[in-house]
């Protein structure tokens, strides 16, 4: 089994766009690749798909705000390596986002990131996120292309956990015939990662940064449509073993243990869909595996398609209701005829009962003269039990006293506290007290309680140590909750991996948000990726500082922190 080579640097991130990270992939030969991390700046060994070695070339110096043509307006850069930068921007002339890609125009690798971007703009297959422009000017060359703000990055679904086999039959589906248009062109991805994969709002998946990604990282192959089935095949192993099919860990995934092998995701994991789990071995090309199953591999984008055209539909899980009440059954007397009814079968015919008894006239009178006893009773207590209310009702608002005062007597009762009732987050922003410019991707602050937990916040990337690379002490988001309140619960959520995080408080006297880490003490802290921050006393505050101490690795290379949802109870 042959190996490929992975060298990544990761400097920021945006879910809009891809990953900040530079790297080098070798494709397979004969069996299933495995992704290995190489040293920092190290060049991959030549192989059939490779990344060029070329001098470092620093890119274009530019800011927010800068303009190109005089009509994209660079608003954040997501990504800034090896000689060319991305951003994220917007197009003031038809007032929408965009993403560009910038790189000079003396650079090696101009002419081809030219000519992918071109290529893939005749394609116009709205399974891919489309080429809206590609320009050389004044020593510059750019790439504008489509930026789908609410899309969900297929890194983001995965670590949620295994997708459902129908989820998962949709995801192969998709991607497999989306290639094998693409290829029909002439175009190859070559770089087809959880990151350069989208999810809509409607289930839909498209792919960003056809032939473009590969050409402006140099990536090249001799065998295009083998290297794109496999690493289809590697995206529906995930989707179904929340695994990496390789012995290396990548983006947010554990990967396999070393020295067995590939083994099939019905092994990895149970409950695996059998069709599914034989669908992705013969994609990932491994044939020793395939070959006790007398499946041939899936060597391009239509073969795998047709395979998963053959396969037996599978449907979407029936939705669940609410199980009915049990059945009451009603009480029968003995059947008709004087045989009792069968077992299970219901009678509804009339059953006659037998007459009374003749009743005496000294029974009749004790009868009468009981139910007026009754009736009288009755009557009785129901005066009693309304005028005890009117009285009630006099010592609660005597005449001459107002309704405020009537209020200030219930608050004596000195009711049981209510606790558990959600707090509203009114605003946040990002705090990195200890950073150079003291502040940290404060772009995606609201996607950290916007209540859906594919969403996220993210850190920067930081290099060598969980510990922001011994850069800082950490970094944060503050919480203005609107007003001083009592704080019961903070459930913080991560994706990524296991996260250490603090939940720190501002004074109950504070005025105004505090903008020194000294004015947050700590209430209390935890690590994990679902972490519920309760606080050793009663607190009262108005400001929450939520502070992340230890960050994940993402497997490249480097350490990010996500925080996809936090909710704040009393």
């Amino acid at each position: 089994m042959a190996e490929r080579s992975t060298a990544a640097v990761d400097v920021a991130d945006n879910s809009g766009d891809e990953p900040l990270t530079a790297q080098a992939d070798k494709a397979t030969t004969d069996g299933a690749a495995q992704t290995e991390n190489t040293a920092e700046g190290e060049t991959p060994e030549t192989g059939p798909e490779r990344q060029r070695a070329e001098p470092s070339i620093a890119p274009p110096e530019l800011h927010s705000g800068h303009k190109l043509a005089r009509r994209y307006r660079l608003e954040e850069c997501v990504t800034r390596l090896d000689g060319f930068s991305s951003w994220r921007a917007v197009d003031e002339k038809l007032r929408r986002a965009v993403g560009v890609h910038l790189l000079p125009a003396d650079h090696p690798r101009a002419r081809s990131v030219l000519a992918a971007a071109r290529s893939a703009a005749l394609l116009g297959d709205p399974r891919f996120v489309q080429v809206l422009d590609a320009v050389e000017e004044n020593d510059l060359v750019y790439v504008v292309h489509e930026w789908l703000p609410d899309a969900t990055e297929l890194t983001a679904v995965l670590a949620l956990g295994p997708m459902e086999p129908h989820d998962a039959y949709h995801l192969v589906d998709q991607l497999s015939q989306a290639m094998t248009a693409a290829h029909r062109e002439g175009l190859a991805h070559l770089r087809l990662t959880p990151g350069a994969v989208l999810r809509t709002s409607s289930g839909q998946y498209r792919i960003r940064g056809l032939a473009v990604n590969a050409a402006l990282r140099g990536i090249t192959t001799d065998r295009p449509q083998r290297a794109d089935t496999e690493a289809i095949g590697a995206l529906l192993y995930a989707a179904l073993t929340h695994r990496w099919p390789y012995e290396s860990n990548a983006y947010g995934l554990s990967g396999l243990p070393k020295g067995i092998g590939l083994l099939p995701p019905d092994q990895v994991r149970a409950g695996v869909h059998r069709g599914l789990s034989e669908l992705a071995m013969r994609a990932l090309v491994n044939e020793g595996a395939t070959a006790s199953r007398q499946e041939p591999p899936c060597t391009t984008p239509e073969e795998l398609a047709k395979a998963v055209a053959s396969m037996p539909r599978i449907r979407p899980p029936e939705p669940a209701f609410a199980s009915p009440p049990d059945y009451q059954r009603t009480t029968y007397q003995q059947g008709v005829y004087g045989r009792p009814p069968r077992p299970g079968v219901m009678t509804t015919q009339a059953i006659p009962t037998p007459p009374a008894p003749l009743e005496s006239r000294t029974g009749k009178v004790l009868k009468w003269g009981v139910a007026a006893l009754l009736i009288a009773a009755l009557g009785l207590g129901s005066w009693q039990v309304a005028d005890r209310l009117i009285d009630h009702g006099k010592e609660r608002v005597d005449p001459g006293t107002t309704q405020s005062e009537t209020g200030n007597k219930n608050e004596g009762a000195n009711p049981l506290p209510e606790t558990g009732k959600p707090i509203t987050i009114e605003s946040a922003r990002d705090f990195d007290p200890f950073g150079q410019d003291r502040s940290e991707k404060p772009a995606g602050i609201q996607k950290s309680f916007d209540g859906d937990r594919s969403t996220y916040w993210n850190t920067d990337g930081y290099r060598g140590k969980s510990d922001f690379g011994g850069l800082k002490a950490g970094v944060g988001l503050i919480l203005d909750l609107g007003k001083v309140q009592p704080i019961g619960t903070v459930d913080v959520s991560f994706l990524g991996g296991t996260t250490s995080v603090e939940l720190r408080a501002a004074s109950e006297s504070a005025g105004s948000e505090p903008d020194t880490f000294e004015e947050y003490a700590k209430v209390a802290e935890g690590s994990g990726t679902n972490v519920s921050l309760k606080p050793g006393k009663p607190l009262k505050s108005r400001y929450v500082l939520v502070w992340l101490t230890n960050l994940p690795s993402t497997g490249e290379g480097d350490f990010r922190g996500k925080v996809s949802e936090i909710k704040i109870t009393t």
